[in-house]
C-alpha cells in the first residue's frame, strides 16, 4: 500500500502518506513508510514528460548556433580572446573574433556582422559569461534570433563550441607564441577553421569532410601513394591521395 501510494502521488511526502493509511485505520511508522516510499520511487521513476536537452539539439541542428570563448596569451604574458560562432548542424564556423577587450560593445558588433541580411536562424546557444551584456541580447534580438543560456556548471549543454575551440587550443594556439599576437592570431585561426573543416573528419558532421577539399577518385589503388600535405606551418598533416 505504501508503495502504491508513492508511485501514484509523486508530490506526497511521509506525513501525507501516513495520513492517508490513518484514515484507513492502518498505523505504520515513519522510517518504515520512508524506506518503502523511497524504494518504489527508485523502482518506478517517473516518466518524463518533453524532449530532452540533445533531443532538442537533434530537432533543431540546422537552425541553432553556438557561441564561445577561448583565452590565450601573448609573448607578455597579456591576455587575449577569440570568440567563435558556430552552426550546429553543419559544425561550419560562422564567425571568428579577436580582441584583447571581449566586452559588451564588441561582441554586439560581431553578432551583428554574423547576420547582416538575416539568417534564418532560430536560437544561439552561448554560456553565463559576464562579456554577454544587454547591448549583445538586442542584437541577437534584432536578427529574430531566441538566446539561450546554458545553465551553470552544465559545459555539455555547449559541448559542440567546448570541443571546438578544446581543438584550436590544443592543435593551434599551444603552437603559437608572438608578440604581436593580434596580428598572427587572426589568419593564424581562420586558417585553422578553414583547415579543419577541410580535413579534420571529426570536426565535421557524421565524420565527413569539405567534398571541394579533396578531388579524385577516392577508391585506394595499389598504383598510388598516400602522401601528407603540411597545414599550419607544418604542424599537422593532411593526408590526401597522390595525383
Amino acid at each position: 500500500m505504501i508503495k502504491q501510494i508513492a508511485v501514484e502521488n509523486r508530490r506526497w511526502g511521509i506525513k501525507r502518506i501516513r495520513g492517508e493509511l490513518l484514515k484507513l485505520e492502518i498505523l505504520v511508522n515513519k522510517g518504515t513508510i520512508r524506506h518503502y516510499m523511497w524504494s518504489a520511487r527508485r523502482e518506478f521513476p517517473p516518466p518524463h514528460h518533453g524532449q530532452t536537452w540533445a533531443t532538442f539539439l537533434v530537432n533543431h541542428a540546422s537552425d541553432t548556433w553556438a557561441c564561445d570563448f577561448v583565452q590565450t596569451y601573448d609573448v607578455c604574458f597579456r591576455s587575449i580572446f577569440l570568440f567563435f560562432i558556430i552552426e550546429h548542424g553543419s559544425r561550419r564556423v560562422v564567425s571568428v573574433g579577436i580582441t584583447r577587450s571581449p566586452n559588451d560593445v564588441w561582441l554586439a558588433q560581431q553578432m551583428r556582422e554574423a547576420t547582416p541580411f538575416g539568417v534564418g536562424l532560430w536560437f544561439l546557444i552561448g554560456d553565463n559569461a559576464a562579456n554577454y551584456g544587454t547591448l549583445f541580447e538586442h542584437a541577437v534580438a534584432g536578427a529574430a534570433i531566441e538566446l539561450i543560456y546554458t545553465p551553470p556548471y552544465a559545459p555539455k549543454a555547449n559541448a559542440l563550441c567546448e570541443r571546438f575551440v578544446g581543438s584550436v587550443r590544443r592543435e593551434c594556439l599551444d603552437f603559437a607564441l608572438r608578440t604581436d599576437l593580434e596580428r598572427s592570431l587572426g589568419p593564424s585561426c581562420r586558417a585553422r577553421v578553414r583547415d579543419l573543416l577541410q580535413s579534420c573528419p571529426s570536426a565535421s558532421r557524421h565524420r565527413s569532410t569539405d567534398p571541394g577539399a579533396r578531388k579524385g577518385d577516392s577508391t585506394a589503388n595499389a598504383n598510388r601513394k598516400v602522401i601528407g600535405l603540411p597545414i599550419l606551418h607544418g604542424l599537422h598533416p593532411d593526408y590526401r591521395w597522390a595525383a
